[in-house]
């Protein structure tokens, strides 16, 4: 027997507070905390509560009684349906204000740093197309809007295939997506123009419950020197179709300088570990940054706003305060752009990255760059940086390290711990996790300063720079 779902309450006029952590704004009832998304502080609503715990709820707005003042207007049509750029109704200075305080809120209530005086956040200089990479999925699911349904959709005569972007909390759905304002709009022309081609050919689109159809993923990446790389992941293996769908492509986009194309039969989405052929052109397209070039694959890791990247990358290595003689380490290097951006001023740099295919790139934009006293090593972190590892290589002078989300292992700091860097530069995307790795490091370093670097507009993820310093 089912348990009796809850009757939860609608409460009337309802002031909104603040903005939380993940983005989703705050409001109070009865000393009661509740996160409600697609609202901004200032706006009176009536709120219906969805999920209620002991000491939180959730809930959404059944209607706008006023708006804030503060309040901008949504410029995409799938505001509020894809789950992408939720602070769009945001002014972006507003934006900037709520990530800054988001920094310092996680560092001192997490971390319990003393901190410095923290400088302004860096703000993007585009908050629109500002993304290099976009991945977009198909789906025989199409997920329908409320006008759609309140329209009296026949199922039987519509076609419900999709491509674009899941739908939060619904797996097996995808939005179609007319147009995003992430990527520059040659990503929306390819995109439209491959589901189309896909509808008047009746190529099925993936089914992910019942594990079939030919049209699985795309991938789209842009670069600053104008080039363009399109992956498209099948998931049956169909020669004909496929080889007729690419050919398609390349002619009707001939600035596409990398095409190419995989076969994934497994479960999920990742490609790491899947086969990439090459259709036309390179395998690989090139970023640049003061007069450097990365060679980007289709499996490397690169910041997603390639022009904030640049003063992420300046913040961290002034942070650094290289003099040409210091022994740097970098962890989670990735293709190896920071290693090479700082290598000038260092006397040798050492990078280590879990992928080996961006090892690879990190060891090749070294090459191509003329740069001679960089070392590249794959492998876990936690099983490559070991203290025999750091008895082998030396002590380095400065830790520089850019974790995934998930932040450090324990194993790493450790290892970061014993080798006793004077200065540790700490580069992260999520300032909780940086938080829990900064009170572990805290017993024999202190937080000296502290740069947050907004890399995505619209969306409430911060990046952070934190300068160490051993303490004496």
């Amino acid at each position: 027997m089912s348990r009796k779902k809850k009757n939860l309450p609608l409460i009337e006029n309802v002031e909104i507070i603040d903005i939380a952590a993940e983005g989703k704004a705050i409001a109070k009832v009865d000393d009661l905390v509740v996160f409600i998304p697609y609202v901004v502080p200032g706006d009176i609503i009536d709120l219906q509560i969805t999920r209620k715990k002991n000491k939180y709820a959730e809930g959404k707005p059944t209607r706008f009684i006023s708006y804030s003042p503060d309040r901008a207007e949504a410029f995409c049509e799938h505001f509020g349906i894809c789950g992408g750029c939720k602070w769009q109704i945001l002014p972006y200075q507003e934006q900037l204000k709520f990530k800054q305080k988001q920094v310092i809120d996680n560092l001192t209530r997490i971390g319990k740093i003393e901190l410095p005086e923290i400088q302004p956040i860096l703000g993007s200089e585009k908050t629109e197309f500002y993304r290099n990479k976009l991945e977009f999925t198909f789906s025989n699911k199409k997920w329908l809007t409320l006008e759609q349904l309140n329209e009296g959709v026949n199922f039987e005569d519509m076609n419900m295939n999709a491509l674009g972007f899941h739908i939060p909390g619904c797996f097996d759905k995808v939005l179609d997506i007319n147009k995003c304002w992430l990527q520059d709009d040659i990503s929306n022309q390819i995109r439209n123009f491959i589901r189309e081609y896909c509808f008047k050919k009746d190529y099925t689109f993936f089914d992910l419950r019942n594990r079939g159809g030919l049209m699985r993923n795309i991938i789209i990446r842009t670069s600053t020197t104008g080039e363009l790389m399109l992956i498209v992941v099948f998931y049956e293996n169909e020669r004909e179709q496929r080889e007729d769908l690419l050919t398609t492509i390349a002619d009707a986009f001939p600035q596409i300088t990398s095409l190419l194309y995989i076969v994934n039969e497994k479960a999920n989405d990742t490609i790491t570990d899947q086969t990439v052929v090459t259709w036309k052109g390179n395998d690989f397209i090139y970023e640049q940054m003061e007069g450097l070039k990365f060679k980007i694959g289709p499996k490397s890791f690169y910041q997603t706003n390639s022009e904030q990247a640049s003063n992420l990358y300046k913040v961290t290595r002034d942070f650094a305060e290289l003099t040409g003689n210091e022994l740097v380490y970098d962890l989670y290097t990735g293709t190896g752009t920071i290693a090479n951006f700082v290598s000038s001023q260092a006397q040798k740099v050492i990078g280590i990255e879990y992928v080996e295919d961006a090892i690879e790139d990190a060891k090749f934009n070294s090459k191509n760059n003329g740069i001679n006293n960089t070392l590249f090593y794959a492998g876990d972190m936690k099983d490559i940086l070991t203290q025999d590892f750091i008895n082998e290589h030396g002590r380095p002078d400065v830790v520089i390290t850019d974790p995934p989300r998930a932040g450090m292992h324990d194993d790493v700091i450790e290892s970061i711990l014993f080798a006793e860097p004077k200065r540790i530069v700490y580069v992260s995307c999520n300032p909780a996790t940086q938080a829990r790795d900064l009170s572990l490091l805290d017993e024999k370093y202190k937080v000296e300063k502290v740069q947050p670097v907004d890399m995505f507009p619209h969306t409430h993820h911060v990046e952070n720079v934190v300068l160490l310093i051993k303490r004496q």
